[in-house]
């Protein structure tokens, strides 16, 4: 099957051919034709196998179909991510798709000026594509209009009830017309995600191209069994050893990432940068931006940059820590070994790290190659330390859904209840104080 043969119009197919593609994946196949007949969709794929353009390509068609009268502020298509690096993600492929078509289109996300994004919904938009934080301060602020909204997107969907975004995705939907196309992508089809899918949905058309839970075929994993005091001179040495010229290396935390990137400057000589939560969306758009044209040697990044870096050809994926979550592990690796290209996945593994691997080969169904070298042989002495486990449902960057700080008033009144707590403790107080004064008076009489 061609491109040609999915019902897309010339300029989609001129843009497509501009890319460089002529073969749909199979999410593509699937997909494309049912999403343009108007159907509810639940798509599961391995991450990597194109699922945005699997959504992105008939919506824009779709598009094409219909020019509505559009009143301001008011949108066609909605597309909700779990991540800035996402939506940006999404946003890069709507653009260059839609290059010859006549459509507008925004991306929406914190960490930078809410001001600039309200103007942009007030000219009038057919595309957004947003994190749920930042759009619902947006709709609080009566800066867009749901009420025409022909499709929504769910991109993502099983991250996002990962990171707690539950709430607000249903807070959105209530504005929204309920006769309406909802698609919900997923890398991954749990219990859960099925569960929301029951409650969104209309008679969805299942599309599922690979088998649950599983890794690419065209990624060789590996593990190196290491102490973790050494994790990062073997790091450094697998990187210059074998000229890595860029890897994308993660880590469980923040603070984490950034020793990294400082140790493998000062120790090994080795360009490097950390993407994560606490950096500003221009620090993380410049640190992305430098990887992809190779100013930058080593990307380290925490589990929000799992799903949200689209790098063509990128070759090597390093675990420098393995995440809490097995899930998680399949989105990292997925940043290699895209669109039918060969990747390699290496995890650096510590003792205490034995018991997460043993859950992720038993979530993936697969046995992962470990690999000894012996000049960085664990030390047998060495006992296992409990790694602490992050929490489930924590919104862990990306969303700009920051909690905002209390204002003087309501800190007053928080501390109201303490003090009246504090007065109603201070006359036992004193009564104990006053029997206590009584005995040591009738003490010193005695004496």
């Amino acid at each position: 099957m061609n491109f040609t043969d999915l019902g897309l119009n010339t300029s989609l197919l001129k843009a497509i051919e501009e890319v460089g593609y002529t073969t749909p994946t199979p999410i593509q196949a699937q997909a494309i034709p049912m999403v343009i007949e108007g159907k509810d969709i639940l798509a599961a794929a391995q991450t990597g196998t194109g699922k945005t353009a699997g959504f992105t390509l008939p919506l824009l068609e779709r598009l094409s179909q219909s020019k509505p009268q559009m009143k301001k502020k008011q949108i066609r298509v909605l597309v909700l991510t779990p991540t800035r690096e996402l939506a940006a993600q999404v946003a890069d492929s709507v653009k260059t798709y839609g290059k010859y078509m006549s459509y507008r289109s925004t991306v929406i996300f914190g960490g930078v000026g809410i001001n600039p994004q309200l103007a942009t919904l007030r000219k009038g938009v057919d595309i957004v594509i947003a994190t749920p934080g930042r759009l619902l301060d947006i709709a609080s602020q009566d800066g867009i209009d749901f009420s025409a909204v022909e499709t929504l997107v769910l991109d993502e969907a099983d991250r996002m009830l990962d990171m707690g975004f539950i709430h607000d995705i249903k807070k959105l939907m209530a504005m929204m017309p309920k006769q309406k196309q909802t698609l919900l992508f997923s890398a991954t089809f749990s219990k859960e995600i099925k569960a929301l899918a029951s409650g969104l949905l209309r008679e969805p058309v299942l599309v599922e191209v690979a088998r649950k839970n599983s890794t690419s075929e065209q990624i060789s994993q590996k593990v190196y069994p290491v102490d973790k005091s050494r994790k990062r001179e073997l790091l450094a040495q697998l990187i210059k050893r074998k000229n890595w010229e860029q890897v994308l290396v993660f880590t469980r935390t923040k603070h984490g990432a950034n020793r990294l990137c400082k140790q493998l400057e000062e120790y090994s000589g080795i360009k490097a940068a950390a993407i994560h939560g606490n950096k500003s969306q221009g620090a993380r758009t410049k640190a992305l931006a430098d990887f992809k044209e190779g100013r930058v040697r080593v990307l380290v990044a925490t589990d929000i940059a799992a799903r949200g870096i689209d790098i063509d050809q990128l070759p090597h994926v390093v675990n420098f820590e393995l995440p809490n979550v097995p899930e998680d592990y399949v989105h990292r690796i997925g940043r290699t070994g895209r669109a039918g290209m060969k990747g390699e996945a290496v995890s650096l593994v510590c003792i205490d790290e034995h018991e997460l691997l043993r859950n992720i080969e038993k979530f993936t169904k697969s046995s992962i190659p470990k690999v000894d070298i012996e000049a960085f042989r664990p030390d047998p002495n060495i006992k296992a330390e409990p790694i602490q486990n992050a929490k489930r449902g924590q919104k862990r960057g990306g969303s700009g859904n920051k909690k905002k700080r209390p204002t003087a008033q309501k800190t007053e009144e928080n501390k109201t209840p303490n003090s009246r707590k504090q007065r109603a403790k201070e006359p036992h107080a004193k009564s104990i104080a006053s029997r206590l004064q009584g005995k040591i008076d009738k003490l010193d009489k005695r004496r």
